[in-house]
């Protein structure tokens, strides 16, 4: 392990700081193309297959080759028009499963309360309005000093101009200064120290066996709790002091 301080401790979203959820995308899409499809059923339920289809073909792309998609591309490739009503039904489909795990917000402050930065990279299709409105709902929008949401560049996790991305938007130079925390061995753990960071892994998500990547990274340090990184900082800290 590098003697380096930590000075910014940079975070996934789904997972990580909000609690894992399982869920069905096509009962998910099937809601939204209940409003797109109104007349009937059958005709619904082919939008939400080819729906569904499109997004697993986005994330099949992210995992193998880390390149990154938005909500507006899955549409175009499902050949679906969202319109504005489908968008708020999707958005309060999933409003459930974007609860904070129950002690971020005190790990935030006590981060922040230490000097270090804070920051986000999140592997998502959702535009920054949809992210920061749930972030600025359960009071974190203003703890945070940078995100980064692959929907907005080319990369997602684990290609290292994610990582450099997420190191930019909090104003830290340096890797090997910088922890990221997440529930990926692969996205997160590996490609995380890929680039020089330390990474602690958060092991409580039932990660889809299509979405393992081809690696999987040893963490630094596995964490069951949110609240345990700041005792865990101290302790690096100190040491390297």
């Amino acid at each position: 392990m590098t003697n380096a301080k930590i000075e910014a401790v940079l975070f996934d979203w789904g997972g990580t700081l909000a609690t894992w959820h399982d869920i069905s995308l096509y009962e998910t899409w099937r809601a939204v193309t209940t409003l797109l499809h109104p007349g009937t059923a059958a005709g619904a339920d082919e939008l939400a297959a080819r729906l569904v289809a499109a997004e697993g073909s986005v994330w099949r792309r992210s995992r193998d080759e880390h390149r990154s998609s938005t909500l507006e591309e899955v549409c175009a490739l499902a050949e679906v028009v969202m319109t504005p009503a489908a968008l708020a039904e999707y958005e309060r489909q999933w409003d459930p499963h974007t609860e904070l795990e129950p002690d971020a917000v005190d790990t935030l402050h006590a981060l922040r309360s230490r000097g270090l930065k804070v920051g986000v990279l999140s592997n998502t299709l959702w535009p920054r309005r949809r992210h920061e409105e749930v972030f600025a709902r359960d009071g974190v929008l203003d703890l945070l000093d940078g995100a980064v949401y692959t929907s907005e560049i080319e990369h997602t996790k684990p290609h290292p101009e994610a990582f450099l991305a997420a190191m930019r938007a909090v104003g830290v130079s340096d890797p090997s200064r910088c922890l990221f925390v997440g529930d990926r061995l692969f996205d997160d753990v590996w490609g995380a120290q890929n680039v020089g960071m330390r990474a602690a892994h958060l092991p409580h998500s039932a990660i889809p066996t299509e979405q393992i990547g081809h690696t999987e990274g040893t963490p630094d340090a596995t964490v069951q709790r949110l609240s345990e990184l700041p005792p865990l900082i101290d302790s690096w800290n100190e040491a390297a002091a």
